[in-house]
C-alpha cells in the first residue's frame, strides 16, 4: 500500500507540538529534517480535512507544507542505510542492534527508535547524554518525562538509577521504549501514557528530565517542582539559549534554582536545582 508524505519546514519550537497533533490524526512515522520534519501515513489512512485543520491551527508557526504520494517501499532497509550510531564525547554510544560495533565505550545503549524522537542524533538529547554521563544517578529515582524512545531512561538506569519512570503523550513511543527497555535488561523501568498533570506517581524523585520544548516546559515547571524531593536535580532541553532567561525565572518561582547549562548549535540543555527557601 501506498504512503503519504507530508514535509512540513516549521519554527522548531513547534514540532515537536506538531509531530504529537500529526500523530493523533494517524501519521505514525516522523523523520526531522534540518527544516522541520517529515511525516508519513498510509493512504487508505489519511484524512485531508484533518490534516488541514492541524495546519489551520499553526498557520504562523509552519513555514510550508507539501504532501505526495509514495509507492510502497521497504521502510526498515531505508532507514537502516540512513541511521547511524551516535559517540557522545567517547563516553556513551547510542546504536541499532544491526550496527557492528568494534570500539568499546564506558556506555553502551541499544535502541531500535523506528523514527521515535531520541536517537541522540538531535542536540538536546546528546546533550542531556553527555550530562547523564558524570552526574550521580546511584540509588535515585528518575523521571522522564516526554521520553521518545526512553534512551535518556535507559542511560539513568545505566548510571545506577533505582527506579526510572518514563512517560510520553504518543502511544507509539510507549511501545518503542519498552522495547529498548527490554532490549537494554532494564530492570524497575516503567513507562506511562499521558501527561505529568494526568499521571499519578508513587514516590516524588530525585532527577526528574524533560527534553520537550519551551511552551510545555514553562507550563509544567511547577509540576516539576511538585514531584521533586528537596534539593533534587531538574534537566531540562529542548529549546533555544535566548530562551533560557523566560525558563530561569519560570524555575525560580517554584524553588527551581538555575546551575549551568551546556549549549551545542544554539539548543540548550540547563541544570537546576530544588530549593524551597528564595
Amino acid at each position: 500500500m501506498n504512503h503519504i508524505e507530508l514535509k512540513i519546514s516549521c519554527h522548531l519550537d513547534f514540532s515537536e507540538i506538531l509531530m504529537a497533533e500529526l500523530s493523533n490524526i494517524g501519521f505514525d512515522t516522523i523523520e526531522e529534517t534540518e527544516q522541520g520534519f517529515n511525516a508519513y501515513v498510509l493512504e487508505n489512512d489519511f484524512d485531508k480535512a484533518l490534516l488541514d485543520e492541524v495546519v489551520n491551527r499553526y498557520t504562523l508557526q509552519i513555514q510550508s507544507w507539501k504532501i505526495s504520494t509514495i509507492e510502497k517501499q521497504n521502510w526498515n532497509k531505508q532507514w537502516e542505510q540512513n541511521y547511524e550510531p551516535i559517540v557522545v564525547e567517547n563516553k556513551c554510544i547510542v546504536k541499532a542492534t544491526f550496527h557492528k560495533i568494534e570500539e568499546q565505550y564506558p556506555y553502551e545503549i541499544t535502541i531500535n527508535p523506528k523514527m521515535s524522537f531520541g536517537t541522540g542524533h538531535h542536540e538536546t538529547t546528546y546533550q542531556i547524554l553527555n550530562i547523564l554521563t558524570s552526574l550521580d544517578c546511584s540509588n535515585k529515582k528518575v523521571m522522564d518525562a516526554g521520553c521518545g524512545t526512553g534512551v535518556l531512561a535507559i542511560m539513568a538506569k545505566l548510571r545506577g538509577a533505582s527506579h526510572v519512570q518514563a512517560f510520553d503523550i504518543d502511544d507509539w513511543c510507549i511501545d518503542n521504549s519498552q522495547e529498548n527497555f527490554d532490549l537494554n535488561d532494564c530492570q524497575n523501568c516503567y513507562v506511562q501514557l499521558g501527561t505529568i498533570a494526568q499521571l499519578k506517581f508513587d514516590y516524588p524523585f530525585d532527577i526528574i528530565i524533560a527534553n520537550i520544548n519551551k511552551n510545555v516546559l514553562l507550563d509544567e515547571m511547577s509540576k516539576y517542582s511538585n514531584h521533586l524531593v528537596p534539593s533534587g536535580n531538574l534537566i531540562l532541553s529542548g529549546f533555544y539559549e535566548s530562551d533560557l532567561p523566560d525558563l530561569k525565572k519560570e524555575a525560580l518561582k517554584h524553588g527551581l534554582h538555575y546551575q549551568s547549562h551546556t549549549t551545542k548549535n544554539n539548543w540548550v540543555a540547563a541544570f537546576f536545582l530544588k530549593n524551597n527557601s528564595i
